[in-house]
């Protein structure tokens, strides 16, 4: 019996260990990467633009052919939606709606993951020369969800890697 207590007692202690340094992390989080595209921004803008144009780029609707996607809005710009249903793990279900569109420089979106959490995302094309760098980022606020706040020291390999993917594709289709 005194072994259970004892037991007991250490598993409380690493569960409030655990809770309590959550808080010291980190409540937002911010991914971001890059790819150099050999062409100009206004070549590039219009694969951004339009959520339905980033189907063929995307590193997430390669993983589940038979995602659902339900267009909203005008066709581009801003309050242009795609809604997104999938049974796939990675891919989910969550919407999309372009908030800030400026040509040849910026795209602004809030994504939305129903109950794991809403994102800002952005693309920027940064012109150099006969080149434009693409950025493509994310932030979002954990909250003050202890597990949420452990995943976040994780973020920026998982989605980091996907972003770069995207960009990759991106660079791919626009250049070749």
């Amino acid at each position: 019996m005194r072994l259970i207590k004892r037991l007991l007692g250490l598993i409380i202690l690493a569960a409030a260990t655990f809770s309590i340094l959550a808080y010291a992390l980190p409540r937002s989080v911010t991914v971001q990467r890059a790819v150099t595209i050999n062409t100009a921004a206004a070549a590039i803008f219009p694969h951004l633009n339009s959520l339905k144009a980033t189907e063929a780029w995307s590193p997430w609707l390669y993983r589940d052919p038979k995602v659902n996607l339900t267009y909203q809005g005008p066709e581009s710009g801003v309050g242009s939606k795609l809604t997104w249903a999938s049974d796939h793990p990675q891919v989910g279900n969550g919407s999309n709606i372009i908030t800030l569109s400026v040509p040849n420089q910026r795209v602004e979106t809030e994504l939305d993951f129903g109950g794991m959490g809403t994102a800002t995302a952005w693309l920027t094309l940064d012109p150099s020369g006969a080149a434009t760098q693409v950025k493509w980022g994310f932030t979002t606020d954990l909250g003050l969800n202890p597990i949420a706040r452990w995943m976040g020291l994780m973020m920026d390999t998982w989605v980091g890697a996907d972003y770069q993917d995207g960009l990759n594709r991106l660079k791919s289709l626009v250049e070749g």
